[in-house]
């Protein structure tokens, strides 16, 4: 089974044990998601969707995109481009954003998770969640690497 098939697998599971109703547009619109490497918004999906079923609206994209996210299966980025971006909530990572293409890094770095939770402990917390987001431009005469 290749990736986007176990994601999809995931995101139909996911709704169906917390009861939401399975339409086939919304199983075409999970299948967007769990094709998706880029943190589309819903305009995005709603293209991507149409371009598999002409008769999904862009109305049904929305609300299903709210429902997902309600259901703890999305999870809403604002990288501050003025849209809302959606990914499908998996193991913790953290966003590296590069300002100049909108194109979102996904990354993973323990030195960072570890000063987290020491700096919220020194605070005197007990840290439950947290989101970073780095916004960069890449460096003159560097190659970087293609990612999410």
């Amino acid at each position: 089974m290749n990736r986007t098939q176990e994601q999809l697998n995931r995101i139909e599971k996911a709704c169906l044990d917390k009861g939401l109703r399975m339409t086939e547009q919304r199983r075409v619109i999970a299948r967007v998601v769990a094709e998706a490497y880029d943190h589309p918004d819903a305009e995005e999906l709603y293209r991507r969707a149409a371009a598999v079923d002409p008769h999904i609206s862009i109305a049904t994209v929305y609300r299903t995109v709210k429902l997902f996210e309600d259901a703890g299966i999305l999870e809403r980025h604002d990288f501050r481009d003025g849209r809302s971006r959606y990914e499908e909530i998996s193991e913790h990572h953290d966003h590296l954003i590069d300002i100049s293409t909108g194109r979102v890094i996904e990354f993973v770095n323990d030195e960072i998770e570890k000063l987290q939770r020491r700096v919220a402990e020194e605070l005197g917390f007990e840290l439950v969640d947290h989101r970073l987001e780095l916004y960069g431009v890449p460096k003159a005469g560097k190659k970087v690497e293609r990612s999410g």
